[in-house]
């Protein structure tokens, strides 16, 4: 059975080459993205299909969801890679407004798409959730001086960050019927760090590709990078 796996901001960077990737595999991948140009000209390019999807708005949450239901039936795997950074201010200019960005997208963004997809999933054999977390999120490697993690002031995104690894982990003690992991792709140069990272997008994305390949009975409740497991601290 074709293996079916729905990616949010997959028109650039870790979701993009993510596609790419599972694509080469034989997997089935729906590119889902915000910019319906941007979204389309990405699927095409890859040899995928196009979902619009606004992980910010309900509708277009339940549009994407409806959609997937009447053309594939159901997925395998749920990639949650739409994020944000916000915006690049110094810390005592931000406001209440900036948090809800940010959290809306790399937070509530996942809960709504979980719930939304959740009956695609439950309709597979053997469903896999895969959130893009970060190292940037974890309070041991922002207070570990040998990290790069530890030289980044970025108080929202961190933020956003710490709280989907944590929700991760409580949808993997709640979905017991599904397996539900976090990545850490590392610092990698893409279009949200304005390509300052020192892994390429293949490198960034060994992880969740190791994670939506899984065979079943793998696990829930990890933390990943690249090179394995991780610690959630």
């Amino acid at each position: 059975m074709t293996t079916i796996i729905f990616i949010t901001g997959a028109n650039k960077g870790l979701g993009h080459e993510a596609a790419r990737r599972l694509i080469e595999l034989g997997h089935t991948v729906l590119v889902g993205a915000r910019d319906p140009e941007r979204g389309a000209e990405a699927a095409a390019a890859l040899g995928a299909r196009f979902v619009p999807i606004d992980v910010t708005d309900d509708a277009s949450v339940a549009a994407a969801a409806a959609d997937v239901a009447e053309h594939e039936g159901r997925i395998e795997v749920l990639i949650n890679n739409a994020g944000i950074t916000g915006p690049s201010r110094a810390a005592d200019t931000l406001t209440g407004a900036d948090a809800l960005q940010v959290l809306e997208v790399n937070l509530v963004g996942v809960v709504r798409t979980t719930a939304a997809f959740l009956p695609l999933l439950r309709r597979s054999a053997d469903p896999a959730i895969v959130n893009v977390s970060s190292g940037m999120g974890s309070l041991a490697f922002t207070h570990d001086p040998s990290r790069p993690e530890s030289s980044v002031i970025a108080p929202l995104y961190t933020a956003s960050k710490a709280a989907l690894t944590m929700l991760t982990t409580q949808y993997a003690k709640a979905l017991t019927d599904i397996r539900v992991n976090a990545v850490d792709p590392g610092y990698t140069a893409t279009d949200l760090n304005g390509h300052r990272g020192h892994q390429t997008v293949a490198e960034g994305t060994d992880a969740i590709v190791t994670l939506a390949t899984e065979k079943p009975g793998s696990g829930s409740g990890r933390f990943v990078d690249r090179f394995g497991e991780i610690a959630w601290s």
